[in-house]
């Protein structure tokens, strides 16, 4: 398997608490090119963490993708009897902004963001065809209202709510902990929330933030560069001498 292109991690911290990592696009596969759906995968990530594990810790810095995978990865972790802790570590974009609502609690670091939108999809066919994509995003909607709904408790109402789904509405921190999206904003990390091209160009609100930012290096670029450098330092100390290269 080619770990380098799943966007989610799972691993065992020790015998009753995990870390999941959902870092990336959500796409439906998590192998595209072995053609493996991700939600199989996650599931049986998850179960081979094993009965004893009773938190787990979730990790999210990311822009969305496919609500329907985000939603079957929701119901996996819904079943789990595991206590969950969400952490938004950078920016929870599109159906990533719901997956953390089923957390038992959701902690936002200063500089992270929610974005908050109706689902949208690209549909082909016939009339009948285009008329239950029509539905099924209705129904995909209500699902996230409710999710929202249940978490925000009556700091939010669904008039309210759909009015920010509408306008596509982008979030800080401190906005989120007001709307009752998170229970509890910390102080900045060092991670930086970012949008890759493709995000800038799909989505319409984008903050000022994300617009100025330099160009994101995809994860295996990172790891190829930061490959490269330390081959150069381990060159260099093999013919000085006396160095020493510790990862950080």
């Amino acid at each position: 398997m080619n770990e380098k292109n799943k966007f989610f991690h799972i691993k065992a911290k020790n015998n009753t608490e995990a870390d999941i990592y959902i870092y990336g696009e959500i796409t439906k596969y998590a192998f595209e090119e072995y053609g493996e759906v991700s939600s199989i995968t996650f599931k049986n990530e998850l179960n081979a963490l094993g009965e004893e594990i009773n938190k787990i810790n979730l990790y999210i810095n990311s822009p969305g993708g496919s609500v329907f995978e985000g939603m079957a990865i929701m119901a996996m972790l819904q079943r789990h009897p595991a206590q969950i802790h969400a952490f938004i570590d950078g920016v929870a974009a599109s159906c990533a902004s719901v997956i953390p609502m089923i957390a038992d609690k959701i902690t936002a670091y200063e500089n992270s963001m929610f974005m908050i939108h109706n689902a949208y999809t690209c549909a082909v066919g016939n009339a009948e065809q285009l008329r239950k994509a029509a539905d099924d995003l209705e129904r995909i909607n209500e699902s996230m209202i409710q999710f929202y709904l249940k978490k925000a408790g009556d700091k939010l109402d669904e008039a309210k709510l759909k009015e920010m789904l509408d306008a596509e509405t982008w979030l800080s921190a401190t906005e989120a902990f007001r709307y009752g999206l998170c229970d509890e904003v910390i102080e900045a990390n060092q991670a930086v929330a970012k949008l890759e091209e493709k995000w800038m160009n799909q989505y319409k609100n984008i903050p000022n933030i994300f617009k100025n930012q330099e160009p994101v290096l995809s994860k295996s670029e990172r790891k190829r560069i930061s490959d490269e450098a330390k081959a150069g330092f381990l060159y260099i100390q093999s013919k000085l001498g006396g160095l020493s290269y510790e990862a950080k």
